[in-house]
């Protein structure tokens, strides 16, 4: 479907025009700045919210697409779609950007300016990475992305920010290289760089592109770019270096959105383009989800600095989302769509929260703290209800995603699910004993006593991150019926020798029908007497 209007490039550089009108403000009227970049920010988010009535619900395939040639030689051109996939993480983006904005409006005092065009520019490019439909345009906003993050680490963050930010570059930039290989190598064997035409060139058969070998090699360039950008173990090291030195908003949008860059990559590329090596490597990037998911939490149990707490604890509930995406089932897939979701809104929340805490007492350590629920009874209740959310408490957000993902994958491997549940029990651990050193126990810091309560403008943010966190956890249903036919696409592109001995396939399950899934392990709930084969490729 073509729409005339372009919506979807509206939603691109709409943000990008904001940043140009920025420059023609003074540097030093600072009310102004904040202003119409957060006016910029809350209307991008309304252009985002367009989308959920554009696309329909259940429909697979992309629902809007624009298309336009752009270099002839070799073929590079202005493609975008978007799908259930991608447009829920396109509204993350659009909304978690003015919550940074407003958590920054009065700790950022010095190059204001330059800091909310760092803040538009990284929106540019995250949200178009997740609208690119062309292997040259993908690379080219992820690249955009990488700039204006390394920018707020650097300028903005804290004591080691130069380290933090550099580190930051050298793992992406590396990864990248990986990736531009394979976007290269694809295009020497199939003549395109557009992801739909390679799709369909490897779908038919036509093209043998490479050997076995070579698919793995052309698999591992694209899944470790994704797999640092997760960040997967071994490859999480710059993650927590990156979250303590990073500002408050560069840590929101480090954790909410950046992080699923790349398990957003592996469902789009990884899977569908290189199914066979998928299969093959399944095992072997389970284990090491696995490991990521009980290492992040042991460590995060131990940590004496609350922020890097919270930065470990991303590594672990990440881990849980690749996990569900190499399970190959579509009920954990569609927990790995929501938990990506999830994460987004409670991590960042966590983050938030941390920052105020910051704001006040100007250290992340645990030890400094201890009984401020007394001074800052507010701060503590909202505290206590986003790592209740984090942890997976039921009918929260955090709750739905690794459920989901828990379910499918013990449908596919129950041994993989019996020890990332331990994930589970280790989360409740670290947040509820770091809450209990920090808001419980005896006031041992004199200034402590006098620290001030959320204000009105942190009370309606925390507000509203409560509200959303509360609606995802009741209604998820409304979410998973838009990204159910996308996950399915997925599946049965991972899967293609998948035949359905019917008239057509059945729609594939969502939240509703989790439970009777359980039931029939070969069988698809709603629909009636027809087996179903699920033989995949020897895993080699």
């Amino acid at each position: 479907m073509q729409i005339p209007f372009g919506l979807l490039t509206v939603l691109i550089f709409f943000p990008a025009f904001g940043a140009l009108a920025l420059l023609l403000l003074r540097g030093d009227d600072h009310v102004w700045i904040r202003r119409f970049a957060m006016l910029i920010a809350v209307i991008e988010f309304i252009f985002s919210v367009l989308l959920l009535a554009k696309v329909p619900v259940s429909t697979p395939g992309y629902s809007l697409s624009e298309f336009h040639s752009w270099i002839s030689s070799p073929p590079i051109n202005y493609h975008l779609g978007v799908d259930g996939l991608s447009m829920f993480l396109v509204i993350l983006t659009t909304f978690l950007t003015p919550i940074s904005m407003l958590a920054s409006w009065s700790s950022i005092n010095h190059r204001v300016k330059e800091f909310f065009i760092m803040l538009l520019m990284l929106e540019v490019g995250v949200v178009g990475v997740f609208l690119s439909l062309d292997l040259f345009l993908f690379f080219l906003f992820w690249e955009v992305m990488l700039i204006p993050m390394a920018f707020l680490i650097g300028i903005w963050g804290h004591d080691r920010r130069i380290y933090a930010a550099i580190k930051f570059v050298i793992y992406t930039m590396a990864g990248s290289i990986l990736m531009l290989v394979g976007i290269i190598w694809l295009y020497h064997a199939t003549g395109s760089f557009d992801l739909p035409h390679i799709q369909e060139v490897l779908a038919s058969g036509s093209l043998q592109i490479v050997d076995q070998r070579g698919e793995m090699l052309l698999f591992l360039a694209f899944f470790v770019a994704f797999a640092i950008k997760v960040p997967l173990f071994p490859l999480h090291t710059w993650l927590p270096d990156a979250h303590v030195e990073a500002p408050t908003a560069g840590s929101i949008m480090l954790a909410g959105i950046l992080l699923k860059m790349g398990t957003y990559g592996m469902m789009r590329f990884c899977l569908p383009l290189f199914p066979d090596a998928a299969h093959r490597a399944a095992p072997w990037i389970a284990v090491l989800a696995i490991i990521g998911i009980i290492y992040g939490a042991l460590v995060a149990l131990v940590q004496p600095n609350l922020k890097k707490l919270v930065a470990y604890s991303s590594v672990s509930h990440l881990g849980f989302v690749v996990l569900g995406i190499f399970a190959f089932h579509n009920i954990s897939m569609q927990g790995a769509v929501y938990q990506m979701l999830a994460h987004g809104i409670s991590t960042g929340g966590l983050f938030l929260l941390v920052g105020m805490l910051y704001d006040r007492k100007h250290t992340f350590e645990i030890s400094e703290y201890g009984g401020v629920a007394t001074p800052m009874p507010k701060l503590a209740a909202f505290f206590l209800f986003v790592a209740l959310s984090s942890l997976g408490l039921p009918i929260l957000n955090g709750f739905v995603g690794e459920y989901l993902i828990l379910l499918g994958t013990y449908q596919a491997h129950w041994q993989w699910a019996s020890w990332a549940a331990l994930g589970v029990i280790l989360s409740a651990c670290y947040l509820l004993w770091s809450y209990q050193r920090v808001f419980f126990g005896e006031i041992t810091h004199e200034k402590n006593k006098t620290l001030p309560d959320v204000s009105a403008r942190e009370r309606w943010i925390l507000i509203t991150m409560a509200v959303v966190t509360l609606w995802m956890g009741v209604g998820s249903a409304y979410i998973t019926r838009r990204t159910a036919a996308a996950s399915q696409t997925v599946i049965d592109q991972v899967n293609p020798q998948r035949v359905y001995e019917g008239a057509a396939p059945p729609a594939p399950p969502t939240v509703g029908a989790a439970n009777a899934a359980v039931l029939a392990p070969g069988v698809v709930p709603g629909v009636v007497a027809k087996k179903i084969s699920m033989e995949r490729p020897a895993l080699r």
